[in-house]
């Protein structure tokens, strides 16, 4: 019996093409916003948020982490949650978090 999988159709060098423009589009916006001066206030955010969408635009696209099975991609979300918090583990133990 043969399995039935779900695979999405991959993207084609013009879906290469658009996600690159939006890239750069949200690369540009970070630039943009970091030279406002009405921005002091919210610009780390905006930054954290703009690179996060581009982090996740990055992984999807050009990993390929939307076309692959639901193990590899709970896999990958294992490792983006355990790596900070095994980060703050070690910092916390050499006392970096806790200051003086």
């Amino acid at each position: 019996m043969a399995e039935a999988t779900h695979h999405r159709p991959h993207p084609t060098p013009k879906d290469y093409w658009k996600i690159a423009v939006v890239l750069a589009v949200i690369t540009a916006a970070e630039i943009w916003a970091t030279y406002l001066p009405g921005l002091d206030a919210v610009v780390a955010p905006l930054l954290l948020t703009m690179g996060a969408a581009k982090f996740f635009i990055v992984v999807g696209w050009y990993m390929h982490l939307r076309y692959e099975e639901r193990l590899m991609k709970n896999l990958f979300l294992i490792g983006l949650v355990a790596a900070p918090v095994l980060f703050g583990a070690v910092l916390f133990t050499f006392g970096v978090l806790i200051g003086d």
